[in-house]
């Protein structure tokens, strides 16, 4: 990305009195949802936008509800298991970690008005779904061109301040940050605004300038070259990054439905939800050298969002004949009210230093800063067709189109920020095709199938490493979504006319490329390169629901 794009971005940052600025990768992170619902719905791959007489069906299709002909309540418990491999180069780690939850309970009630033309009756329903799971730990371990030094370096070095005009951070704003004092520091922070990252380089002794009080800087790892100058890169020997995720996105629906002479259905959902996320990461850079020494870097960052927020769904079904069915829906954004709590320490091990050869900083603490800001998610419309053959079997498909250009950031007030344009720059549309069957092998028991695939949103340019990704805070790694895919099975069995039970099976793989830290580029030509490691997130997932009719 380009010098104007930078001082863009620092000019927001500083403008905004935050001290970190929420980034587009969490935006993107905080828009997700996964394949979630009860067993039955899983197990079809989430296929039931035409078909509705599914409780999950009110948070996408909620029209859904009005196929209901009695009242029901029900809940899901899921065990999933989930393991992350990474592979850098041919460095490949496997963490896993096993996750119970309570996935949802709901409740439909059925009113039916009697008639058996117009209004034949109406539905209301009220559900809780797990709509979003962030669990997992993830490793990453390899070498590459760059250091997390030359990263800090290149963003200082062309950061631009709000009282200047001038390329780089002056060094004599970063002098206090080395300071005793605890007051004097903190006040050194907040004085360069959200630009924490480079001030935390600074302070643990990662980055510096070869010339006293100069705006340039160079990883203090890198060696000088003939010319007086920097090489350009600091080439670590080993890196390790080790990310653990935690947390969820959790709905409640609250829906209403109308039965238009069982030919038409009509509905709609108000939905309101719950967000906490929590990260913490931990990078390490050593450089061995021939004398049998080693040097070190440490970058570690905890992270803590919680959120609220509302959205809305609308919904319809039109039954062609007693064989076919067509869908429609539109799902809102998601209007999020959020808040992000940030901590990070810093650590540098530099024989080349002699003055201070271990050095070490932490961003300010008691309380921790933290930033308060409005996410609007990505809405989608979802289409779908649904066959029915007698009380034996059906079929059914839905397509989901997902607009993450849409998505935006604004302060507390209501002030969007000037990131926004990357949502536009860096995002485009995301096509999800879901597919899934349903056989009644006797009238009490049924065997399912189903698909669930799920394209990346992120432009080409984004996924080639070609456009520059600004971090949120002083944590610079992120991941790049490749797509999901998911394949499910299922067994159902009636065991009265009112007690059921489901179970399904879902294995699903989601594919990212990892990155330690952004590529930099400037005027076109990229100044600082990180690796794309392939990172995959495969879960197998069990779930149970019991049901009541009444």
């Amino acid at each position: 990305m380009n010098r104007i794009a930078c001082l863009l971005v620092s000019a927001f940052l500083l403008s905004g009195g935050a001290a970190f600025a929420q980034g587009e990768m969490d935006a993107y992170r905080y828009s997700q949802t996964d394949l979630n619902g009860t067993a039955r719905y899983l197990s079809m791959g989430g296929a039931f936008g035409a078909l509705g007489g599914d409780i999950s069906a009110m948070s996408a299709n909620p029209a859904g509800l009005g196929i209901y002909r009695s009242s029901e309540v029900v809940t899901t418990l899921s065990l999933s298991s989930i393991k992350t491999n990474s592979d850098w180069n041919g460095s490949k780690i496997d963490t896993k970690n096993t996750k119970f939850n309570f996935d949802n309970i709901a409740y439909v009630g059925y009113f039916p008005t009697g008639n058996d033309e117009g209004l034949v009756g109406w539905n209301v329903g009220f559900s809780y779904n797990r709509v979003k799971n962030f669990n997992r730990n993830y490793s990453l371990a390899g070498n590459q061109a760059f250091s997390l030094g030359d990263y800090a370096a290149a963003y200082a070095s062309n950061a631009i301040l709000s009282n200047s005009s001038l390329l780089g951070i002056p060094e004599d704003d970063l002098v206090p940050l080395l300071s005793n004092n605890e007051s004097e520091r903190r006040l050194a922070y907040n004085s360069l605004g959200g630009l924490w990252l480079p001030a935390l380089a600074y302070q643990s002794g990662l980055i510096g300038t070869d010339v006293e009080g100069g705006r340039q800087y160079h990883s203090t790892f890198a060696e000088p070259n003939e010319q007086g100058g920097w090489y350009p890169d600091s080439r670590p020997d080993d890196v390790l990054l080790e990310v653990r995720e935690r947390g969820a996105i959790d709905k409640y629906d609250f829906s209403f439905a109308t039965n238009i002479s069982n030919r038409v259905f009509l509905g709609a959902t108000i939905a309101i939800t719950d967000l906490r996320y929590r990260m913490s990461s931990e990078y390490t850079e050593k450089y061995y050298y021939t004398d049998n020494t080693t040097d070190h870097l440490f970058w570690d960052n905890q992270k803590a969002t919680d959120g609220t927020g509302y959205s809305f769904n609308l919904g319809a079904i039109v039954r062609a004949n007693d064989n076919l069915r067509f869908g429609v829906a539109y799902n809102s954004p998601t209007w999020y009210n959020m808040t992000d709590s940030y901590y990070a320490s810093a650590q540098t091990q530099n024989g080349g230093d002699p003055k201070n050869p271990i050095m070490d900083g932490e961003t300010p603490t008691d309380p921790n800063p933290y930033t308060d800001y409005r996410l609007r998610s990505a809405d989608k419309w979802i289409f779908s067709a649904a066959g029915i053959i007698g009380q034996t079997a059906l079929i059914s498909v839905d397509y989901e189109l997902s607009n993450y250009k849409h998505m935006s950031l604004s302060d507390r007030d209501g002030y969007e920020y000037p990131d926004n344009d990357l949502f536009k720059e860096h995002f485009g549309l995301a096509h999800t095709f879901k597919a899934g069957a349903e056989v009644k092998v006797t009238p009490q028991f049924a065997i399912r199938a189903g698909f669930n695939w799920k394209s990346s949103p992120f432009q080409k340019e984004v996924r080639d490493g070609n456009l520059e990704i600004f971090p949120s805070g002083t944590s610079v790694n992120y991941t790049l979504d490749k797509g999901t895919t998911a394949y499910t099975v299922g067994l159902g069995y009636r065991f009265t006319p009112n007690f059921y039970m489901d179970l399904a099976c879902v294995y699903r793989q989601y594919k990212e490329d990892a990155y330690t830290f952004s590529n930099i580029i400037i005027d076109g030509e990229k100044v600082v390169s990180s690796d794309a490691i392939g990172l995959k997130t495969n879960t197998t997932q069990v779930a149970l629901t019991l049901g009541y009719k009444f």
